[in-house]
């Protein structure tokens, strides 16, 4: 059977600099996905900018509509934008606790030998 070589656990400097760079990319894509939400409410639904935001913070928080869709596009928009919302929440809280969960694993892998 293959033997893995043991690498030792990464120093707390380079954890948090792991933690960090994850929270960077995790807020960067959640701009995107915020900036997908308002502009797609406000052209497909036709609502203010400013109930565009509040609906597609609310939808991608995971809270629920805010704004009454009252167009056919804006009510195609709000289903895939609801669906790709719970997606995107996975995707950033796996992204954003992946070097902690790393570590952990790490820290039992070693501890197990």
């Amino acid at each position: 059977m293959y033997e893995h070589k043991k690498q030792p656990l990464a120093p707390v400097k380079v954890y948090y600099k792991r933690l960090l760079r994850n929270f960077v990319y995790v807020v960067f894509f959640l701009a995107v996905c915020l900036s997908i939400g308002i502009l797609g409410y406000h052209y497909t639904a036709h609502i203010a900018w400013l109930d565009a935001v509040h609906n597609a913070s609310m939808i991608l928080s995971g809270m629920g509509p805010v704004v009454e869709i009252k167009t056919t596009s804006g009510k195609w928009f709000s289903s895939f934008y609801a669906l790709f919302s719970g997606i995107a929440f996975i995707t950033n809280i796996s992204f954003l606790l992946a070097p902690a969960v790393h570590r952990f694993f790490h820290k039992l892998h070693l501890e197990d030998r």
